[in-house]
């Protein structure tokens, strides 16, 4: 059986800040979920703060319309 494909490939290696936040229950349940998955399909240990920075960066980097705003001279 081969590996399922995910959004979110093998994590780099970057600076950090801590940022606190506050999430549901269900949204902290799949983050685990998901983070455990992560660990099994790249084969190293991740938990979801680990994961969360890169997932914004994804879905960020993938928003048409920040990416056309942020890149829109200022005036």
């Amino acid at each position: 059986m081969s590996a399922p494909k995910l959004r979110l490939g093998p994590l780099p290696r970057t600076e950090t800040v801590k940022l606190t936040v506050t999430l549901s229950i269900e949204l902290k349940t799949m983050l685990d979920r998901y983070a455990d998955l992560h660990a099994q399909v790249w084969s190293e240990p991740v938990d979801a703060p680990t994961l969360i920075p890169h997932m914004l960066a994804a879905f960020m980097e993938r928003d048409r319309a920040f990416k056309a705003l942020r890149n829109a001279p200022t005036t």
